[in-house]
């Protein structure tokens, strides 16, 4: 199953949850209103018949007050969805922290931590995707997960014991396992999960104050009053945490599932079945096993590459599958021993110098020959990077210029960057851009800036936008008011010469998207509704070679082949400029998932209308593919 399937899976998966969350909810609320109704009826019947109130008495429930109890109960529980919802409204970021992670994107303390960030932006330069930001958990057992609303909030948790006693090829199974869950649309489910319990879970708690409340009560005229808040109270906490357990099993059920769709992603990346099956071992082996020592560890237990905390019911309220069924379903011929793991110090990090640099940055002897690329193949993998893009991805990390490399993992030095890559190939023109900018800036950035102007001469076309990527965490480290300016100063450069090119554009609209992040939409457009915006996006893309009109003409028919209708004659250009590529990539990117494939082949046989595809294409193809939520890995050589 490629990409796009997964995606529309998850899309059918999650309204499939959300009707049986729906529900689940609707039957607690009917349940609790019908209970609280009849004790505050029967607690009117009683006070009537002691003659302390006007009126006959009734055994029937007064429905205007089960109405009024039902709205009472509706209302705690969305506000306690929404109180999680807008605690976490940060993305993976809250959850990371919420657990106590720490990030160290920006500052590695040792070996075995620059060893993890390196596996990780391979894969995420392998996937075509930002670096996501990476968090380490100070725990003994051997854990990750993933964690956000979109791709572009999304985080990396791992556990010291994880990136302690696993090789790197292990660590690797581990890390593509968690960057399937964010590829295929579990995150985002997995968040929500979290808020729609937290609702339910509130009843519950609200029922146990009132427990503990009224124990306190003292027997008194007001005895009646204590022995109703005793009946609401056992009431709430009774059908409160029985939602909360009816919920954790539609949670665990679908977990499960997921965990096993994820393994087996794992080894399609990684193409070594032995990389997460041997982690999945050393789980069984390890002292602390897969357990998380977090004060909200049960919160998120179904994010976890394995089992977070021991459960009761285990059969029935695990969110992941036996260790044992998840290494057999990967390596059939397993023996079924658990290799013994050297215990370590949770709180103690692992000496400087433990692991070689061999380790830290893998093994390179595979070289791909780089050949004419082809995006077709690229467009087939999205999603589902092979073997050789992640060795693709190890080798442009490993030829950076370390200059480079240093600046992405600092604030100054990533604002400089993206100062740099805008600045124009001609000394005269770059000369008049820093000009413009030498007073906005602090002078720590333009030092940075100065220092890396010549190796950004020097970077090859198609390692902007990996360079980018690499860029990404330390840029979303700024604060809003300065981002707001880092986004004026990109402004300010890319109209300096008075035009704005199309390349200049994409590169800022990935920087906002990555960094501010966006709103997720449902995706409800067929291809044919949006005709006229993919005329535009064709239009552009078959000038953006450079060409004359006729071969403009010739690149946007053979497009056309790719689509189940007639994209018309090509537009010109000024009815194809970024005025009008903006809505139209805004209005596309809520295609349904089963419906991109189609355009970006489109696309892809407009840059390759001629047998060939330079950087600057290649670039601009994966650039608006990131616009449209589908991250395109490198493009790959053809063997000869």
């Amino acid at each position: 199953m490629n990409f796009f399937e997964q995606q529309d899976r998850a899309r059918r998966h999650s309204g499939r949850l959300l009707m049986l969350m729906v529900l689940a909810v609707l039957s607690l609320i009917t349940l609790t209103s019908l209970a609280l109704g009849a004790i505050w009826q029967l607690f009117g019947n009683h006070q009537s018949s002691l003659g302390l109130l006007d009126g006959p008495a009734s055994l029937l429930p007064s429905w205007p007050l089960v109405g009024s109890v039902a709205l009472a109960v509706v209302g705690v529980v969305l506000l306690g969805s929404l109180y999680k919802q807008l605690q976490l409204s940060r993305g993976g970021q809250a959850i990371a922290e919420r657990l106590g992670g720490r990030l160290i994107n920006l500052s590695p303390q040792n070996l075995e931590e620059r060893r993890l960030l390196n596996v990780v932006e391979e894969m995420a330069l392998a996937s075509g995707t930002s670096v996501p930001a990476v968090y380490v958990l100070d725990d003994a057992g051997i854990n990750a997960f993933a964690a956000g609303l979109t791709p572009q909030d999304a985080v990396i948790g791992i556990t010291r014991g994880a990136i302690c006693q696993l090789s790197r090829d292990e660590l690797q199974g581990v890390i593509a396992h968690e960057f399937s869950h964010i590829f295929h649309g579990d995150m985002r489910l997995n968040t929500r999960l979290v808020s729609v319990l937290h609702g339910i879970l509130l009843l519950g708690l609200i029922g146990g104050f009132l427990l503990r409340s009224s124990g306190r009560g003292r027997r008194s005229s007001r005895e009646n009053s204590v022995a109703v808040v005793l009946a609401i109270g056992v009431t709430l906490w009774v059908l409160g945490y029985a939602g909360t357990f009816f919920g954790n099993l539609i949670k665990a059920a679908v977990s499960r599932q997921r965990e096993f769709l994820a393994d087996a992603s794992a080894v399609q990346y990684t193409r070594d079945p032995e990389s997460i099956a041997g982690a999945l071992k050393k789980i069984g082996g390890n002292l602390y096993g897969s357990q998380l020592q977090a004060g909200h560890a049960a919160e998120f237990s179904h994010m976890y590459f394995a089992a977070g905390i021991s459960q009761a019911l285990e059969g029935m309220l695990a969110t992941h599958p036996p260790l044992d069924q998840r290494i057999r379903r990967i390596t059939p011929g397993w023996d079924g021993r658990y290799p013994q793991v050297p215990a370590i110090s949770a709180a103690a990090p692992a000496a400087e110098g433990s692991d070689s640099p061999a380790s830290v940055f893998g093994a390179s002897a595979f070289v791909p020959d780089l050949s004419p690329a082809s995006a077709s193949e690229a467009i087939d993998a999205i999603g589902d990077p092979q073997a050789p893009h992640l060795v693709v991805a190890r080798r442009s990390l490993a030829q950076l210029d370390e200059a480079l490399s240093a600046a992405a993992h600092s604030c100054n030095g990533a604002e400089a960057l993206l100062y740099g890559l805008l600045l124009d190939p001609a000394e005269a023109q770059s000369a008049q851009q820093v000009q413009l900018l030498q007073p906005r800036i602090s002078a720590e950035v333009a030092a940075q800036l100065e220092h890396l102007r010549a190796p950004l001469r020097h970077l090859p076309a198609g390692m902007r936008l990996p360079l980018l990527d690499l860029a990404m965490p330390a840029l979303k480290q700024l604060a809003v008011d300065q981002f707001a300016a880092l986004k004026a100063n990109l402004a300010l450069l890319i109209r300096a010469d008075g035009r704005v090119a199309l390349l200049e554009w994409t590169l800022l609209r990935i920087v906002e998207r990555n960094v501010e992040g966006v709103r997720a939409q449902a995706s409800r457009y067929a291809l044919p509704e949006l005709a006229a915006e993919v005329l535009v996006v064709l239009s552009l893309l078959a000038r953006a070679g450079g060409v004359d009109e006729a071969a403009a003409q010739h690149a946007f028919n053979q497009a056309g082949s790719e689509l189940p209708f007639s994209v018309g004659l090509l537009l010109a250009a000024d009815a194809s400029g970024l005025s009008a590529l903006e809505p139209a990539l805004r209005r596309l990117s809520l295609l349904r998932p089963l419906q991109k494939p189609q355009l970006l082949k489109a696309m892809a046989r407009c840059i390759e209308h001629d047998g060939q595809i330079n950087a600057a294409e290649a670039e601009l193809m994966r650039a608006v593919a990131d616009i449209l939520d589908c991250p395109m890995p490198p493009l790959l050589a053809a063997r000869g």
